[in-house]
Formats: structure tokens, C-alpha cells, sequence
């Protein structure tokens, strides 16, 4: 299995830089804007990571470095948005080259509440809700997911809470239910369950339908977000899966470390993927 020294000894010297001074790969964004879909696989970044910033503010520092697809929260459109504030808000992202694939994570404990937060996804216009669901409206849910051909992504929370702590908490509850029904893979908080994020990549491939790309300092509860270079992920073995599999949906960095002020961490672990996923290409070219 490769290491993260090994991964920076084969990347070549401008990754290693990139990861420990995450300002070099600000200075020159458009160093990555040719890789191709390939390359970075569709590499966004989770709304929740700029729950503490406007949308302007947002996309200047997803635009600083160069990710071009973002999962839309509330706090940046309001569920009670009108079609004219969907439509400015539309506009506003497409001037910033950044397109909303998808909608949440949106918590559903009635009926009432998957009814509003299908219509929200209609009204914006996407395909793809991440949602918190409880188990027991999972019926309604795919029927809901059956009448608007939707996919549903169930995000998972780790050990912090008993509603979905990882991914085979989840396949459990829908591998019979619609196939448009899958998960949301937190792969930080699969590992502080305990379990191994590559290996379920591998396991459940065909019901992962958003990525939240994230790394943690510890493979336990005690585990926090951590730049994606710095922790216990082999972040090398899971693009390699990544491209095993032939993952077609988006790679979102949630970084939920330095909220306030998360642009030079977010750089760093948007700089390091990037790295990786050259490198892992390099290597598929040579084999």
C-alpha cells in the first residue's frame, strides 16, 4: 500500500511544496484548470465547509482554487426561495464557472419534511439530494424518489451519533429498496467508526453516489477533521479505488477544520488531491 511519503517522493517535488505551503498553489490556480475529468475525477467542494461565509465569499475562495462544483446548503439558498431567487442564484455561480450538483445534507424525520425538501431539489434544479433521513420514512422516501427520479444520498455521521454512523448502516437499510437510493460516503467519518474507507469504496461502489472527501487525525471517535495530507486515510490507495471502481460521481472536500478561516487548509488538501490523482494517473500510464 502506498504512503504519503511515498505518494511525495513519486509526485515530485511541486506537490510537496503545494501540500506544505497551500499559498504556492494559490499563486497559480491555473496550473490545474487543463487536467481533465480523468485526472481530478468531478472535484467539488461540500456547502457545509463555508457554513460561516456568504455565497460571494464562498465562491471566491473555491474559485482561488480552481474547484468548480459545489453541493448547495440552505444557508447559501433558503428552502423557501422563489424561482427568481433560484434563477439569480443560478446566475451567480455560473459567473464564478461553478455549477450546483446537488442539494444538503437535509435532515427528514416526517413525511412533510421529504415532501418540502423533494420540491426544493425540483425547484433548483438538480438530480441528487443528500439526505439525513429517519429509517422509518425510508418507504416514503423512495417513493418520493420513484415519482421525481431523483437519487437520494444518505449521508453518514460516524460514531457521534447513532443515525448512520457509516456505510454498512446504511446499504443495510436500502439495498432493497430503488437503486436510486444510495449514500452519501463520508469517508472520515466511515474511518472514526472503525472501518476502512477504501474498502468500503470497493464494497458498496454502486450505491455511492457523492463522495464527502475529508481526512481525520485518529481512526476513532476521538478522530478530527484534518487537512487531507496530514491523516490516517491512505489517500493514494483510495484514488487508486476511485479509478478501480470508476467512480463517475463528485469528490467534495468537506473541511470542517479552521471554520472561520479555512481557505489555506482547504487549499492545501484541494492541492494535495490534485497531486494524487496526477500522480495516480502517471502511474496507470506506466503499468
Amino acid at each position: 500500500m502506498n504512503t504519503r511519503r511515498l505518494f511525495i517522493k513519486k509526485a515530485g517535488g511541486s506537490v510537496a511544496l503545494a501540500t506544505m505551503n497551500p499559498a504556492l498553489m494559490l499563486a497559480n490556480p491555473a496550473q490545474s484548470s487543463s487536467r481533465t475529468g480523468e485526472d481530478l475525477f468531478k472535484l467539488g467542494i461540500a456547502g457545509y465547509s463555508f457554513v460561516n461565509f456568504k455565497l460571494d465569499q464562498a465562491l471566491d475562495m473555491m474559485k482561488k482554487t480552481d474547484v468548480h462544483y459545489l453541493c448547495i446548503k440552505d444557508f447559501h439558498l433558503p428552502y423557501n426561495s422563489t424561482a427568481e431567487q433560484i434563477s439569480q442564484f443560478h446566475e451567480t455561480l455560473k459567473k464564478a464557472d461553478v455549477t450546483g450538483y446537488g442539494v444538503g445534507p437535509i435532515y427528514m424525520k416526517t413525511n412533510q419534511e421529504i415532501d418540502n425538501a423533494f420540491d426544493y431539489a425540483r425547484r433548483v434544479g438538480v438530480k441528487l439530494i443528500v439526505g439525513v433521513p429517519n429509517p422509518e420514512v425510508l418507504p416514503y422516501v423512495e417513493k418520493k424518489v420513484k415519482e421525481y427520479d431523483m437519487r437520494y444520498a444518505i449521508h453518514i455521521h460516524g460514531p457521534d451519533i447513532k443515525l448512520w454512523p457509516n456505510a454498512s448502516s446504511v446499504i443495510d437499510a436500502i439495498k432493497s429498496l430503488d437503486p436510486r437510493m444510495g449514500l452519501c460516503f463520508d469517508m472520515g467519518h466511515d474511518t472514526r467508526f472503525g472501518d476502512d474507507a477504501t474498502a468500503d469504496l470497493e464494497k458498496y461502489a454502486k450505491r455511492i453516489f457523492d463522495i464527502h472527501l475529508k481526512n481525520v487525525t485518529a481512526a476513532s471517535k476521538e478522530g478530527k477533521t484534518c487537512e487531507l495530507s496530514r491523516g490516517v486515510i491512505d489517500i493514494p490507495a483510495f484514488v487508486n479505488m476511485l479509478r478501480k471502481v470508476k467512480y463517475d460521481g463528485v469528490c467534495s472536500l468537506e473541511y470542517e477544520k479552521d471554520m472561520k478561516d479555512p481557505l489555506a487548509g482547504i487549499a492545501e488538501s484541494i492541492g494535495y488531491f490534485k497531486g494524487v490523482c496526477d500522480a495516480s494517473r502517471q502511474g496507470r500510464r506506466k503499468a
